[in-house]
């Protein structure tokens, strides 16, 4: 289900082709004419280009927040692993067996591949 809620959003312009613009989420810069425009701001650089009156545009991104993520560390995945199995044994769906049988070959796929 999409979260709803009320935005805070302000954009003034500076001269003609530049704005300012305020949000929540900070302040960011925008260059351009109507139908693309390139922003500067906290997620990094937004270029857009569209055809004004239809709705329709490409927006391209690239900076700090590009959609890229880092994996987390091979220990906190380990870790995770453990915390899970740990939890399917106590909700019964791993008998004793079972578990010692998966944490020894997560522990030995941790030993064959140190970093």
């Amino acid at each position: 289900m999409a979260s709803s809620g009320w935005r805070l959003f302000r954009r003034k312009t500076v001269l003609p082709g530049l704005r300012v613009n305020l949000s929540k989420s900070g302040p960011s810069l925008s260059v351009g004419v109507r139908g693309a425009h390139v922003t500067f701001g906290r997620r990094g650089v937004t270029r857009t280009v569209g055809i004004p009156g239809t709705g329709v545009f490409y927006t391209s991104r690239s900076g700090h927040h590009s959609g890229a993520h880092s994996a987390p560390s091979p220990e906190a995945t380990r870790a995770g692993l453990e915390r899970k199995l740990e939890q399917l044994h106590r909700a019964g769906l791993l008998t004793d067996d079972e578990l010692a049988v998966k944490k020894a070959a997560l522990n030995a796929g941790a030993a064959a591949h140190p970093h």
